[in-house]
């Protein structure tokens, strides 16, 4: 829960940063074909589609509760997993890099510093390292701390077979038995291990994906123009909903209980149409173009891309396709290879309208 108040404490901090934004630099297409009425209309077609889009999205792989075939533990999560997987590497490579690409090399910016480093690469890059510092400080604290409770400390006498002052000899039967228990205390103290694992990665990857989806929200909200609305209304919804599937299946494996669920759902349904909704507030005075907006913009983003690429390459893949079940059985690694594909194909596709 305290990973849910950091990412909201994020979200207020980037719902708020347009309105510090001021005016510094203009663009000569955004003033073509302006239209308030028209855009309105778009925009609220946007709120309610990506609304519906990302909810349906993030839910569907949790119907497994429902459906026996999509539940974890048989063969076609892995390919589920690995569509999802391919859909967040690529918003991470193919959308989210690029833009801030655009934004930190603007020529609305000054030369210096921003066009004497490749500010881009260096905070994605950093994103990711941090990324993987939490991702294994805070597991192996939990490492730590459970495995010290789940295993108890045995009595010097007590393992040299002296008790109260009698030496007693165990049968064998007795060994195999404690040694029985041990292997019982392990196996549940892994399966209890796996589990806060993969509840460190669902949240952390929402984190990344709300990040960029307020971006996005705001940069549209903000914006005056219905062709430039128009063709992003429905690759934005079909960005979310991919996006959605890949959240979904993490939060599916991570076991939460039912208001933790709720709450990780809401948080990225509602994420884009709030930032929607904000950038038609702070529209008379947001310039997406201006100095601060463009910094803002490409950080975050950068920090974002680093994220995902991060999670989508070393918590969802690598440990999926290096998994023992998956080694031993070709037919799972050929359809998670393809589905791998076919997840980042059609994510990447949609980079030619949004």
């Amino acid at each position: 829960m305290r990973k849910l108040t950091l990412s909201s404490t994020l979200l207020l901090l980037l719902l708020f940063v347009p309105i510090l934004v001021s005016a510094e630099c203009t663009r000569s297409d955004e003033s073509q074909g302006r239209d308030k009425g028209e855009a309105l209309k778009f925009k609220l077609v946007a709120i309610s589609s990506i609304l519906i889009a990302s909810a349906i999205g993030v839910c569907l792989p949790m119907l497994g509760k429902k459906i026996p075939t999509l539940r974890p533990e048989n063969d076609i999560f892995f390919m589920i997993k690995a569509f999802a997987a391919g859909v967040i590497l690529a918003t991470g490579f193919i959308h989210v890099l690029p833009d801030a690409f655009e934004s930190l090399t603007s020529p609305c910016l000054s030369q210096r510093p921003w066009g004497d480093f490749p500010f881009t690469g260096f905070i994605a890059m950093l994103s990711a390292i941090g990324t993987m510092m939490i991702d294994t400080f805070a597991t192996s604290y939990y490492r730590r701390s459970h495995f010290n409770k789940a295993l108890p400390v045995k009595d010097d006498q007590e393992m040299n077979g002296v008790h109260d002052g009698h030496v007693h000899v165990h049968t064998h039967a007795t060994h195999g038995h404690a040694h029985g228990s041990d292997a019982i205390v392990l196996e549940d103290s892994s399966s209890s291990f796996e589990l806060v694992r993969r509840r460190i990665i669902s949240q952390v990857l929402e984190l990344g994906i709300v990040v960029h989806s307020v971006i996005i929200g705001v940069s549209l909200g903000a914006s005056q123009s219905p062709k430039t609305i128009k063709p992003l209304v429905a690759a934005l919804t079909f960005h979310q909903f991919f996006e959605g599937m890949g959240l979904g299946g993490c939060i599916c494996q991570a076991n939460f209980k039912s208001k933790a669920i709720a709450t990780m759902v809401l948080f990225f349904s509602l994420t884009t149409p709030i930032g929607i909704a904000v950038g038609m507030g702070v529209s008379s005075f947001y310039k997406e173009n201006s100095s601060a907006a463009l910094i803002v913009e490409g950080a975050f983003n950068s920090a974002s891309a680093g994220i995902l690429i991060y999670m989508a390459l070393v918590d969802l893949l690598a440990a999926d396709f290096m998994n023992p079940r998956m080694q031993s059985n070709l037919r799972i690694q050929l359809g998670a290879n393809l589905s791998l594909v076919l997840g980042s194909g059609c994510m990447s596709l949609l980079a030619k309208w949004a």
